[in-house]
């Protein structure tokens, strides 16, 4: 299936020179979505995952369906002060700014293997935090699942620098 047809391109978002991914045609579009859930669910199982973990906000739609189709446990990775309880953060640097990501602290059993599950991959630096934030619960980062990869950013690369066993899988680059 040509799923880059259901993504599109929003010039200067969030902010002057960014070309924003949107995928909200895909979600929009039920069977190029079932494709990517069902993708990506293959993925997670030959893996044999512990734990999903989604990534805000859009990781959250595919994560929650992958991880209801493979009945795993799901947790989420949220932006700074989003979490009501006990948490885990980590600083990381953006490809427009900085941010932090957090994760409850009882959130993974301790050597879990993890896929972590989002839609667009730019630079990898939220990835490589996430994984920082799942060490920090003693789990293991094993796999990161995406709709795609942003061509010319080299998030896969900057990803595998820092976390060289973690296999990397998306749909597309565009």
């Amino acid at each position: 299936m040509r799923l880059d047809k259901y993504v599109r391109t929003v010039k200067d978002f969030p902010k002057k020179g960014i070309n924003f991914r949107d995928i909200t045609p895909l979600i929009l579009a039920p069977k190029a979505f079932r494709f990517v859930i069902s993708e990506l669910s293959k993925t997670v199982k030959k893996h044999c995952i512990d734990t999903i973990v989604a990534i805000e906000s859009r990781g959250f739609v595919f994560a929650s369906a992958i991880s209801f189709r493979l009945g795993l446990p799901l947790t989420l990775v949220r932006k700074f002060g989003k979490l009501p309880y006990k948490c885990e953060t980590v600083k990381y640097d953006l490809e427009y700014g900085s941010s932090r990501l957090q994760i409850h602290s009882d959130s993974l059993k301790k050597r879990s293997r993890v896929a972590i599950i989002d839609d667009v991959l730019a630079t990898g630096g939220t990835v490589v935090a996430t994984c920082e934030l799942i060490r920090k619960l003693n789990a293991k980062p094993v796999l990161v699942c995406l709709l795609l990869e942003i061509d010319g950013l080299d998030g896969a690369l900057n990803i595998q620098k820092k976390e060289p066993e973690l296999e990397i899988v998306s749909l597309m680059s565009l």
